[in-house]
């Protein structure tokens, strides 16, 4: 992996702790709320009203999608699959020795794995 790419991915991984501990606090803000309200009518009244509940809403859609996306993330990264072992010699290889037609091949591959989610995801019931 080259210099730039390793910058990338200890990005990414700042990223993940600071929006991991961020939505830690939004958790226990929520709960301490979610606690208070039955006895607080005018919290429970603001806690139910139509913007907020639209704001978590679109929080729990996107964590449903993000929940999703890291189960495939992580059965392409670590399974014995062709795909995963694929994915991994393709990490293992040096940039400047890789091949194009191979990185088009995953990339194609790659896409139409995520456009047929993004797809199915459209009609699928959040669990």
């Amino acid at each position: 992996m080259d210099r730039e790419n390793r910058e990338s991915m200890e990005e990414i991984h700042l990223r993940i702790l600071r929006v991991t501990e961020d939505l830690r606090v939004i958790q226990r803000e929520l709960n301490c709320a979610a606690m208070q309200a039955p006895t607080d009518p005018e919290l429970m009244e603001a806690l139910a009203d139509p913007p907020e509940m639209e704001a978590i809403q679109v929080l729990k859609s996107a964590l449903d999608q993000m929940r999703h996306f890291l189960w495939f993330y992580m059965q392409v990264v670590t399974s014995d699959s062709e795909m995963g072992e694929k994915f991994r010699q393709t990490l293992r290889q040096d940039a400047r020795v890789r091949a194009p037609e191979m990185e088009q091949q995953f990339q194609s591959a790659t896409d139409a794995i995520m456009l047929r989610y993004l797809a199915d995801s459209k009609f699928r019931k959040p669990n």
